[in-house]
C-alpha cells in the first residue's frame, strides 16, 4: 500500500527531499510566470531556449523516477526508445508545445515525488544506473535540488543565484549565471 509520508527516516535525505521539493515549487513559479511566446526566448544557458531548460529539468525528473522505481520494484523501467541520450531528450523536449512542456514538468516532479514517498527505508542505500552512471539512491534527493534551484536561474525568468538557499550553494559551488 502507497504510504501518505515519507517512509525514509535519515535526516540528511529528509532535509534533501524538502530542499527538492521546495526548489520544485520555486521552478513552477518562475515557469508559470512564462507565457507560451516566452518559452522560445533564450535561456541562462548558452544554445538553449526557455523550452530547453524545461525539458531538461523535466526528464531529469523523470530519469530519477525510472531510478527509484526500479529499486523500489526490482524491475528495470522500460526507457524511452525513441530518444535516449540527455542531449537528444532535451533537445526533442524544447520542440514539444508549451501545454506539452508544462505537463511533462508537472507528471514528473509528481511521479518522482511518489517514488520517493513510497521508497521503503532499507532502499535508500541501493544504487541504480542513471544514464549509464551507477548512481546512489541516497543522492538523488540532492541532485535534483540542485537540479530544480538551478533550473529556476537557468529560466532567465527574474530568479537568480540570490534566490537559490544557502543550504544549495554552500554544498557545491553555483557556477556564475
Amino acid at each position: 500500500m502507497p504510504a501518505r509520508h515519507d517512509l525514509v527516516t535519515d535526516p540528511v535525505i529528509r532535509a534533501d527531499l524538502l530542499l527538492a521539493r521546495r526548489g520544485t515549487a520555486f521552478f513552477s513559479r518562475q515557469l508559470g510566470a512564462l507565457s507560451a511566446a516566452d518559452l522560445l526566448e533564450p535561456s541562462a544557458v548558452p544554445g538553449w531556449s526557455r523550452a530547453h531548460v524545461v525539458a531538461h529539468v523535466g526528464y531529469h525528473a523523470r530519469a530519477l523516477a525510472q531510478l527509484l522505481e526500479e529499486v523500489r520494484t526490482g524491475r528495470p523501467v522500460a526507457e524511452e526508445e525513441a530518444v535516449a541520450a540527455p542531449a537528444e531528450r532535451v533537445a526533442y523536449g524544447a520542440t514539444l508545445p508549451p501545454a506539452a512542456l508544462r505537463h511533462l514538468h508537472a507528471h514528473a516532479a509528481v511521479h518522482l515525488s511518489v517514488e520517493w514517498r513510497d521508497l521503503p527505508p532499507e532502499r535508500w542505500v541501493a544504487t541504480g544506473s542513471l544514464d549509464g552512471r551507477d548512481t546512489r539512491v541516497a543522492d538523488t534527493p540532492w541532485r535534483r535540488a540542485r537540479e530544480v534551484w538551478l533550473g529556476a536561474v537557468d529560466l532567465a525568468a527574474g530568479a537568480t543565484v540570490r534566490d537559490v538557499p544557502d543550504a544549495v550553494t554552500r554544498r557545491e559551488p553555483v557556477p556564475a549565471r
